[in-house]
C-alpha cells in the first residue's frame, strides 16, 4: 500500500491517522474522531520522525506528548539512524545541545521511540535508498550549471524508511518540519521560486524526477501539537494554551504560517 501525498488542507487526515481516546463534542468540531482503539484488529500505524520535528518538540518542552500519544493509540513511533545521529550521538558531545540529545535518548531506551528494526527493515536498506532518493532530489535544482544540494541524509532516509514501510502495507506518514522535503512531494513545482529566494538569483528545475517524491505523506510539529491538545494530552487547561504551543513551533522551526495556525486554532 502506498500512501498518497497529503496537504495542510486536510488537517482531518492528521486526527485520522492518529486515533483517538474518545469522542470529544464541540460545537464547532469538524472533524470526526476515531473511538478508542482497543481493539486488536485496527491496523499498525506508523509515524516517523525527522531530526527537525523531535528537536522542536524537545526545545518546547513538548516530547511528553508522544508518550501520551503512544498510550492511547495504536501508533508507533520510528526514527532512522541518520536522525539519532543528528539528535543524540553528535549533539551529546556539544554542552549546549547536550539536555536535549539526553531527552531524546531516554525515549529510545524507553522505546517510545523505536529503530526500524522492529519492523524488520535494516539500516543497509534504509541506507541504500537514502543515497538513491538523495542523488534525485539533489539533481533537481540547477543553478549557473551547478546541482544544488537541497536535502539532507537524515530527512531521504526518513523518506527511504517510509518508502520500505508502505512495501510492506503499514500505513505511515511523516514528521518533518523543514520546508524543502514537504514542498519537494506536495508542490515541487514551488521549489524554483524557494530556492530562487533562498540563493537571490534563477534556477531551473528538472522535472522528470517529480514523480519519485508524489507517495509520501507528512505532518509537521506544529499539527501534532494540535492532535495531542485535541485529544487532551498537552495538559494546560489554559485557554490560550493551543495558541501558545502552536505559536511555540513555528518560532523553534515548524516551516507554518500564521494563517495556517488561525486555522488551527478555529477548528
Amino acid at each position: 500500500m502506498t500512501p498518497q501525498s497529503s496537504t495542510f488542507s486536510r488537517p482531518e487526515q492528521i486526527i485520522t491517522f492518529v486515533p483517538a481516546k474518545q469522542a470529544i463534542s464541540h460545537p464547532e468540531q469538524i472533524i470526526k474522531f476515531i473511538p478508542q482503539i482497543q481493539k486488536p484488529k485496527l491496523p499498525q500505524r506508523v509515524l516517523i520522525f525527522d531530526s527537525g520535528t523531535l528537536i522542536n518538540l524537545s526545545m518546547n518542552g513538548l516530547l511528553y506528548i508522544l508518550e501520551e500519544l503512544k498510550k492511547i493509540t495504536n501508533i508507533k513511533f520510528l526514527i532512522t539512524s541518520q536522525v539519532k545521529s543528528e539528535t543524540v550521538d553528535r549533539p551529546s558531545n556539544v554542552p549546549r545541545f547536550e539536555l536535549g540529545a539526553l531527552r531524546i535518548k531516554e525515549m529510545i531506551n524507553s522505546e517510545i521511540l523505536q529503530m526500524p528494526l522492529s519492523f524488520n527493515i535494516s539500516n543497509e536498506s534504509i541506507n541504500l535508498t537514502t543515497t538513491e532518493l538523495k542523488e534525485i532530489a539533489n539533481h533537481m535544482v540547477e543553478a549557473r550549471g551547478k546541482w544544488i544540494e537541497i536535502v539532507s541524509d537524515a530527512e531521504m532516509s526518513c523518506l527511504a524508511l517510509s518508502k520500505k514501510l508502505s512495501e510492506k502495507g503499514v500505513e505511515n506518514m511523516i514528521a518533518i518540519d523543514e520546508r524543502t522535503t514537504r514542498i519537494l512531494a506536495e508542490k515541487p513545482e514551488n521549489l524554483q521560486k524557494l530556492m530562487s529566494d533562498r540563493l537571490h538569483f534563477p534556477v531551473q528545475l528538472e522535472k522528470n524526477n517529480f514523480q519519485e517524491f508524489k507517495k509520501f505523506r507528512f505532518i509537521r510539529s506544529t499539527e501534532l501539537v494540535y492532535v495531542a491538545y485535541k485529544k487532551g494530552v498537552l495538559h494546560l487547561k489554559d485557554p490560550k494554551a493551543l495558541e501558545a504551543a502552536l505559536y511555540a513551533t513555528k518560532y523553534k522551526g515548524s516551516s507554518v504560517s500564521f494563517d495556517e495556525i488561525n486555522v488551527l486554532k478555529k477548528l
